[in-house]
């Protein structure tokens, strides 16, 4: 592990007062747009075997290589390739592309450009969370900036004649758009519905041709592994997990916000090291990911955040964002858990039933908890619902209902007692019955009868 200078946040200082929003000048003052050059005297295959090699795995939750995924674009055109960029960043705790959007969007928009030469990309949309009213703007001035040096559109990329074209599109506020599918539906004007799969967008995606969906974090790596090699990329890190990461630090610390450091620093230096400790008692618990991939509970300060460690110690389904939700020792988990419920209960599509209906069911249960009616049925229950939904139990066409039932199954497995203390057993009863057989009368408790 050698992390030793901020790479992907090197233009945007750590003392707010000093930030500003890089505009094109600056960015090519401090070497932007010099690895966009060297793509281009590279062939395809090349960039994107120089993105495998590096290990870069993408930062929008699933972790999944980012050159592999580029590989399977196929390699003879018979039409439009697209890119979309996946900036509809809604998942709860997560803040970062917003972030570095916010500052320099140019390593985005670089970043874009090298993806799109790399797959052969006509087209590139960045699919932008509705709510981000600021964000939204600051690309579309960076884009124009783009446009009037050749970045895009005219006579091709950097005047290469490989015409690249960008355009920033406003999703409505629905957390589905950021499934990949949903996202693409809703880019060609529908309901964010996600899709069965296969076929995959690989395949057909947008507007049903070949489609590459990247995260904001992961395009922004990009530029730098061309112009420093994968060799560099790989001195940070861990083998499994390389690279660079931003972690977006909120809840019970001092100073909340986001931080970059390398994969693989334990949740111990993330709160007290980046985000200068615990406010308000000690630590409790922590959001890992987002809350869809549950927590990391009060034993596991030294679980290794990054894309294995997280999932095959800490218990979750990964690292997800790196979007952490610290909570001290007075955090109600039943409370907690009732809001992380309750929020996947709205966001449902629709479309799946075990998410629509075991998603509410969980919301309704969890309400009765708190209202002082639980029982020790109701964790039954919801331990039951949790199993039966998702992707993983194959009833569900996307990971929505996977996020719901891994934070369900995290804050009941690590805080158990607080839950049924909660959700008493109820008093078992013995009413003596009276049970005629010939001229033999036997006493036996209720559901006993040995006559």
């Amino acid at each position: 592990m050698a992390f030793t200078e901020p790479v992907l946040t090197k233009r945007i200082p750590l003392d707010a007062s000093q930030r500003k929003l890089i505009g094109y000048d600056d960015y090519v003052a401090t070497g932007g747009y010099k690895s966009l050059k060297q793509a281009l005297e590279m062939p395809p295959a090349d960039i994107i075997k120089t993105v495998t090699d590096s290990g870069l795995r993408g930062r929008g939750g699933a972790g999944f290589s980012a050159g592999q995924k580029w590989s399977f674009i196929p390699k003879e055109k018979k039409g439009p390739h697209y890119l979309c960029v996946n900036a509809d960043e809604s998942e709860p705790g997560t803040f970062k592309d917003r972030y570095l959007i916010d500052h320099d969007p140019h390593l985005l928009l670089e970043g874009i450009a090298i993806a799109c030469l790399a797959t052969q990309c006509d087209i590139a949309y960045i699919f932008i969370r509705g709510e981000y009213h600021y964000s939204a703007k600051v690309l579309e001035h960076a884009l124009k900036e783009a446009y009037a040096h050749g970045i895009f559109g005219g006579d091709g990329v950097l005047g290469s004649g490989k015409k690249v074209e960008c355009y920033v599109h406003r999703g409505a506020g629905a957390y589905i758009c950021g499934e990949e599918t949903g996202l693409l539906e809703a880019l060609e004007g529908k309901r964010g519905w996600p899709r069965n799969k296969p076929p995959f967008p690989a395949i057909a995606g947008a507007f049903a041709r070949p489609t590459v969906i990247n995260n904001v974090e992961t395009l922004m790596c990009v530029p730098h592994i061309l112009e420093r090699g994968p060799a560099w990329f790989k001195t940070m890190g861990t083998p499994s997990s390389p690279g660079p990461k931003l972690f977006g630090m909120s809840g019970h610390v001092n100073n909340p916000g986001v931080y970059e450091d390398e994969l693989g620093i334990t949740l111990d230096y993330a709160i007290n090291k980046l985000a200068g400790g615990m406010k308000g008692g000690a630590y409790k618990a922590s959001v890992c990911g987002g809350i869809s991939m549950g927590i990391l509970g009060t034993n596991q300060l030294d679980i290794k955040l990054d894309f294995d460690d997280v999932r095959f110690r800490g218990g979750c389904l990964g690292l997800g964002t790196a979007g952490m939700i610290v909570m001290n020792e007075h955090t109600d988990m039943v409370k907690a858990l009732r809001n992380c419920v309750r929020f996947y209960a709205h966001e449902s599509c629709g479309q799946c039933t075990p998410c629509r209906e075991g998603s509410n069911w969980m919301r309704k249960i969890l309400d009765r908890i708190l209202d002082g009616d639980g029982k020790a049925a109701d964790l039954q229950m919801l331990m039951e619902l949790e199993k039966t939904m998702g992707i993983m139990p194959g009833t569900t066409i996307c990971g929505l209902a996977d996020g719901t039932a891994w934070a369900t199954r995290t804050f009941i497995n690590k805080f158990y007692d607080e839950f049924a203390l909660r959700c008493p057993e109820a008093p078992t009863k013995t009413i003596p019955l009276k049970v005629s057989s010939g001229r033999l009368n036997v006493l036996t408790p209720m559901g006993s009868n040995t006559r």
